[in-house]
């Protein structure tokens, strides 16, 4: 756990040294502002429109950080020669993964966190006040970072084998179906066979489910968020990590680093 923790922290001083974070949490925070105008021009929708652009930026800013800068964990170590000298110490190539992940989400945590103030200091310039039905806004931010923390697992484990721009491809398309892993088990059609169909529905399974984590809606109209489906994606998101992390893990202490 020590070397872990080392590792982790070192990661998480490069990338808050990384000038790109600043500006996309700046980027973030300017679309939050711009949310706060356009509410003002929407009769009677102010609220919705701050919460829904809020979560989007914090979304996607999220995402930018999480694709490039989680397929640079390793290939920049490996680029720079740095990974040679820290594996001839006593640190495992699996400590070394889980170090740079651990490092990663704790970025995207503070990153996240000071994007989600900026939104609940828009809601309270707008609003005067906020009230109970406001702090479902931190299950839908929470759940933002299950998100990450899923992207960020999958672009670890694929920079262990290939380049940086196939790893980017790869993670991006992953996230992509997973938005649509929910219609791929109910799809039908006349041209479908039902083999292609019986592989689409098996395929739904093996793919993120990132439709879960979606309840910017709820959050934008103050309702409830099930505590079901807090544990449920919490859950999911611990196990589907663990076994992405399994094997980029089992991956990359059989690569040739030579």
């Amino acid at each position: 756990m020590t070397s872990i923790s080392v590792v982790a922290l070192n990661t998480f001083r490069e990338a808050v040294r990384d000038r790109v974070l600043y500006n996309l949490v700046l980027f973030a925070l300017v679309m939050m502002a711009a949310a706060i105008l356009v509410g003002q021009i929407s009769l009677d929708i102010e609220q919705i429109v701050i919460v829904n652009l809020g979560l989007s930026a914090i979304s996607i800013i999220g995402l930018f950080i999480a694709v490039f800068m989680g397929v640079g964990l390793v290939y920049k170590e490996m680029e720079k020669r740095t990974l040679y000298a820290l594996l001839a110490k006593p640190v495992r190539r699996w400590e070394f993964l889980l170090g740079k992940y651990a490092g990663l989400l704790l970025t995207l945590i503070v990153n996240t966190a000071a994007m989600a103030s900026g939104l609940f200091l828009a809601l309270l310039y707008v609003k005067h006040s906020l009230d109970h039905s406001d702090l479902y806004l931190l299950i839908a931010v929470y759940f933002i970072l299950l998100k990450l923390a899923l992207v960020v697992a999958l672009a670890l484990l694929f920079s262990c084998f290939t380049t940086p721009f196939l790893a980017i491809l790869f993670t991006c398309g992953i996230y992509v179906a997973g938005l649509f892993a929910p219609e791929l088990r109910s799809l039908q059609g006349p041209k479908l066979s039902p083999a292609v169909a019986a592989f689409l529905r098996r395929l739904s399974y093996a793919l993120p489910n990132f439709e879960n984590f979606n309840v910017m809606a709820l959050a934008a109209h103050g309702k409830p968020i099930p505590h079901s489906l807090i544990l449920h994606n919490t859950l999911y998101a611990i196990l589907y990590c663990g076994i992405v992390l399994f094997v980029a893990s089992a991956i990359f202490a059989r690569r040739n680093l030579k």
